[in-house]
Order: C-alpha cells, then structure tokens, then sequence
C-alpha cells in the first residue's frame, strides 16, 4: 500500500500555516474492497475532489500541505478513534450510532456503505496503516511550526455539497432555502481559533462576494477540536468551500470558475499566516 499521505514542504519563505486536506483521496487498497457496497459514485460525490489542487499554490506562500490519499471510506482521518458504531465494527460502542463516524455506515446519499461489520483487527488493521500515520505527521508538522515560529495555524481544507444531502421522505424535494453558504467557517464557537484567523476568512469571503455562516452546517471535526488550542498557541479553521463555487456537482468535473477560487485559496494561505509569520526571536 502506498503512503496514506502527501506532504508537500513549502517552496517560498516558510509560515507557521498547515494547510491540512483530509477528504480528497480516492485510494482504496485491495483488501478495503472486499466489505464495501458504496458505488462508485459515492465514493467520488464524498470527496472533496479537487480541495487539494485548489491549495496546490500555499506551498508557494509559505505553508506546509498534508494531503490523505487513502479514501474517507477506508477510514475518517477526521474523525476520532472512539467514534466506532457497534453496528459497523464489531466490539464497537453499543451506544453510538454514527452514519459517519471513524467507519460510514452509510453514503451520503443513504445508500449502506458495508456488507457486513467490520472485524476489530479489520479496524485496527485501518487505523494503524491510514489513520495513526497520517495524525503522527500532522501532530509533528504542527509541534515544529510552534518551535519555530511560537505559533501553529492549521487550514483544515474541505468542500461540501450546496444543498444537504440527507435522504428525504418520498415526495419531498430538496427545498430551494436549504442551499448552504459559499464559505463555511468551522471554529466550534469560535473557540478553536482566535478572532483574527476567524475574521480572515470571513473578510476574504465576502470580499469575493461570496455568502458566508458560521459552522452551519459544520462546526469542525477531530482536527480543530483536537488540535485547535489557542491558549497553546495552535489555531485551527476549518474552511468549507461550496462546491458550486467550482465543481459541476453532476457531473464531477471542474467549473470554469476553478481558477478563480484556486487563486483565493492561495490568498487566504497567504493572509492567514500574515498576522504571526515572524519566527521567534
């Protein structure tokens, strides 16, 4: 199995910014094949496909990128390792139950993702070859820019769907009111960042014109509640793009508008740094 990640170092003057890419990957190695019924289709409409080449410019800014390859249906890089439903894995927590949790239960479309339970040694099996290496790096990425520069921002990276998803009662259409905002900013109450690097990435939003809510509809996951500390100098954002803004959602393919929103990202890697990028004296 290839590595589970990339890491891409930084090809301008270095920056306290991670920009960390959680969901983009498609990889699934033989063995991960066997238990999955999710098609095709969902495993690429629950991508955030093309969230990597949108930042692909931040390793010029300054920034270190993290990129998974392994596909979210292997395992959930952002989710915890006690977020295991005992009707997805076996021994798992019978008071849990998570249609998205460490393992899918479900895709998003509300089509099962899994014949049968997973084995726990399926599990660990997951765990040890995706999820553990992929935080042992990030962890160690972010430890290094705060020995450096007294001060670690983390970009979590993500995309979601325009409209939610969620399987509907027969007959009833998605309502036109339910389209989500351009931007989504996910601090889990603004606590897991300070106010600067929240109010960045609002300003740059509207700036472009675009609609912006506050972790509606998503707060943050494991990466900014676990990493995001601002009393110990780590800021984490997670920033959620519509994917209108540049994926035709049918078909999967890029939108002319690509390049435009490719060049934001690169501006937001640049100004999110701005406030702190002096290392330590």
């Amino acid at each position: 199995m290839r590595p589970p990640f990339e890491r891409i170092d930084p090809t301008g003057p270095e920056t306290p910014l991670i920009v960390e890419v959680p969901h983009a990957g498609l990889e699934m190695a033989a063995p991960f094949l066997e238990p999955l019924t999710a098609p095709a289709r969902a495993i690429a409409r629950d991508a955030d496909l093309y969230v990597d080449a949108l930042y692909q410019d931040a390793p010029a800014e300054g920034a270190t990128v993290l990129v998974a390859r392994a596909s979210r249906y292997v395992i959930d890089v952002n989710r915890s390792e006690g977020d295991v439903d005992g009707d997805v894995v076996e021994g798992g927590r019978a008071d849990l139950r998570m249609q998205h949790g460490l393992v899918w239960r479900t895709t998003s479309d509300g089509e099962p993702a899994l014949g049968r339970r997973l084995t726990r040694v399926e599990l660990e099996e997951r765990l040890d070859l995706v999820w553990r290496p992929y935080h042992r790096e990030l962890a160690s990425i972010i430890e290094r820019k705060r020995a450096r520069f007294g001060v670690a921002i983390v970009l979590a990276a993500h995309s979601m769907p325009s409209v939610d998803r969620t399987p509907r009662p027969a007959g009833r259409a998605a309502d036109p009111s339910e389209r989500r905002a351009d931007v989504v900013p996910g601090t889990r109450g603004r606590k897991s960042a300070a106010p600067r690097f929240i109010d960045t990435v609002e300003s740059l939003a509207r700036g472009q014109g675009w609609t912006v809510r506050h972790d509606d509809p998503y707060a943050g996951g494991f990466t900014t509640q676990h990493y995001g500390r601002p009393s110990e100098s780590v800021h984490a954002v997670q920033v959620e793009l519509s994917r209108r803004l540049y994926l035709d959602e049918l078909t999967l393919r890029p939108l002319p508008g690509f390049a435009a929103v490719r060049a934001w990202c690169r501006v937001l890697a640049r100004d999110l740094a701005r406030p702190s990028a002096s290392p330590n004296p």
